[in-house]
């Protein structure tokens, strides 16, 4: 996948949010793949609060957001998302490929779920598949997100788009409602 491939799958799940949606996280960000796509789509005067475990990862991101999209503001936290994290109330969120690294995939929506405005929303990019592998031990299919974001207080599912994936098959983007 590159860039256009990231910016297609959460275009729609970021764009016509209401109020003008420009404050934005992305969880568990790595190396920035989809947090360039969020600048991408969020443009001049948008923020985004990029948070992860590895440092280093975020310093290259760091560095990379604001060499292609200056007028963004971006913050980096060095924080496990799976814990509490004193954010400010967000338009958005957008968590790909990181919720399949988590156990305890209900306790942390309950905990993005609270970051979100009222009217905010989750974009989710996951591999479509239930059973994982070293690499994504935990995936949950989209039937299995469907079902997972309505039991942890999410509405208007849906699915988005998806690309092929040697990895599990397929890689789906869906947004949920706050």
């Amino acid at each position: 996948m590159d860039h256009r491939d990231h910016v297609r799958l959460i275009r729609e799940g970021v764009e016509g949010v209401e109020g003008g949606g420009r404050e934005w996280a992305d969880l568990g960000s790595g190396e920035g793949a989809f947090t360039l796509a969020l600048a991408d789509l969020l443009g001049p005067g948008g923020s985004i609060i990029s948070i992860d475990r590895d440092r280093r990862a975020l310093d290259v991101q760091s560095r990379a957001v604001r060499g292609r999209f200056p007028g963004v503001a971006l913050t980096s936290l060095v924080a496990d998302f799976s814990r509490a994290l004193d954010l400010p109330p967000l338009d958005g969120i957008v968590m790909a490929n990181s919720l399949h690294f988590s156990r305890d995939k209900l306790g942390v929506l309950r905990l993005v779920r609270a970051y979100l405005r009222l009217t905010g929303r989750l974009v989710l990019v996951e591999y479509d598949a239930d059973r994982g592998n070293p690499w994504v031990p935990y995936p949950l299919s989209y039937r299995t997100w469907e079902a997972l974001a309505a039991e942890a207080g999410f509405r208007e599912t849906r699915r988005l788009s998806s690309v092929p994936s040697r990895f599990l098959g397929s890689i789906y983007s869906a947004v949920s409602q706050r």
